[in-house]
């Protein structure tokens, strides 16, 4: 019998509903809200939601299942979960030494998102004063995305990412988590709702799901799906793993993954149908990336009918998105300081954050932000997946994380082990591979 914790000393999550709503927290970004609706309606349409679904279902199955579930087993996250893995081979010190670069990954994308998401509350601040619908978008977001032109809503971001993971992981993570997820569904509902009566939309919706099926031939659109699903759900080989250490013994993690990757794809479903028909009601090109948010827009929301509303809307919902991504993050690499250096929560926890904003603040110019996310996102953190899958399902090995896997759940067919080893693992080593060669996929 294998020795653990009957619970990680940050505590647990107090239901499965918290859980799973933090988890669906950290899964819905940035990503699913300026990505998914023009990939969607680029490649296909209608059509390119069936591979996109094929891959999140396997990638929600044995992809994210296998981080929560290596995370319980340790009962840490991502230093002591790879030295876990690597002990089972007598190099407990190589596991240690690998755990940093999925770390790493964590801490680049946190540093990146937070000025990011430091525009975003400008832009929020913008909506609510009126000043962004008075004024050129270019020059609004220009006043951010400068040389250190974005300090205060930078440290703010930061400084609230602070307080939640302060307040620890039941009274904080949980607590937030059951706050903002259901508010954010409600908002982009309302906003969804909202858009379909303005006129000319149904040219947005004929974008997004007007079937283009001869596109499923292309290999593009398989490649395109594929990084989108694999980075929504924010496999990383990292931030779901510390989840999955606050996880209770009974959790049934396989029915846990499938539902964060559903809910992971009604969010950005509900993106889509908030986005794209206002955009194409008023004539302004669809865009993706960053200017979506920030400069094709606002130009929509000048133009629309209550369009302050609208915009406050828009930016409350994406900040929530944002926010419980960040404190993810951010977790991760404030529980593995924690163990790994003998230290408080709340030492590890302002250090974390100290240390993102301290980085940070030397990038906030959007050429700057933009090549530390792409070498970030590109490089780091999809080798930190393939380490992630190679580390769970072959260093520590398929029967010994069948056994957590099944605890909560029941028996698992040897086709779980199967998929896992020799579909998923490869897979995950050709999103690494094709990144490098597309310059990005997800």
């Amino acid at each position: 019998m294998r020795k653990k914790e009957k619970c990680n000393t940050n505590g647990s999550f107090g239901s499965s509903l918290g859980f799973i709503l933090a988890c669906v927290g950290s899964a819905v970004g940035l990503g699913n809200i300026w990505m998914f609706p023009y990939r969607l309606g680029e490649y296909g349409g209608a059509a390119f939601l069936l591979p996109y679904l094929f891959f999140i279902v396997l990638f929600g199955w044995v992809g994210l299942a296998a981080e929560f579930a290596i995370g319980r087993r340790a009962r840490t996250g991502t230093l002591g979960a790879y030295a876990y893995c690597f002990a089972k081979k007598g190099v407990k010190g190589l596991g240690k030494f690998l755990g940093w670069i999925p770390l790493l990954g964590s801490l680049g994308i946190a540093i990146g998102y937070a000025i990011i998401l430091g525009w975003v509350l400008h832009s929020l601040w913008g909506a609510v004063s009126g000043s962004l619908l008075q004024s050129n978008p270019s020059e609004f977001f220009a006043a951010t995305a400068g040389a250190y032109g974005s300090l205060l809503w930078h440290s703010l971001v930061i400084f609230m990412t602070l307080l939640v993971l302060y307040f620890g992981v039941n009274d904080g993570i949980e607590r937030i988590s059951k706050i903002l997820m259901p508010l954010f569904f409600i908002l982009f509902v309302i906003l969804a709702v909202w858009v379909f009566f303005l006129p000319g939309s149904g040219s947005g919706y004929e974008f997004l799901f007007v079937p283009q099926w001869e596109k499923l031939l292309r290999i593009d659109t398989w490649i395109m799906a594929m990084g989108q699903a694999f980075f929504s759900l924010s496999i990383t080989g990292s931030g779901m793993i510390v989840y999955g250490a606050y996880l209770a013994d009974d959790a049934d993690i396989p029915k846990a993954s499938l539902r964060t990757a559903l809910f992971d794809t009604i969010a950005a479903m509900l993106s889509a149908l908030a986005i794209m028909p206002a955009v194409f009601s008023f004539g302004i090109g669809a865009d993706r990336g960053p200017s979506l948010i920030f400069l094709t827009l606002p130009k929509v929301f000048q133009q629309m009918p209550m369009g302050q509303s609208f915009a406050v809307f828009f930016f409350v919902a994406v900040l929530f998105a944002g926010i419980t991504s960040l404190i993810n993050m951010l977790e991760a690499v404030s529980e593995s300081w924690q163990k790994r250096f003998n230290i408080s929560r709340h030492t590890s926890v302002i250090a974390s954050c100290f240390l993102s904003l301290a980085i940070g603040i030397f990038i906030e110019a959007e050429p700057k932000v933009g090549q530390w996310m792409d070498f970030v996102s590109i490089i780091i953190v999809p080798f930190g997946a393939v380490l992630g899958a190679v580390s769970i399902y072959y260093v520590l090995g398929w029967q010994d994380i069948r056994q957590e896997l099944e605890r909560g759940h029941g028996a698992l067919s040897e086709s779980y082990g199967f998929t896992a080893r020799f579909v998923y693992v490869p897979l995950t080593v050709l999103v690494m591979i094709l990144g490098l060669l597309y310059g990005g996929i997800g």
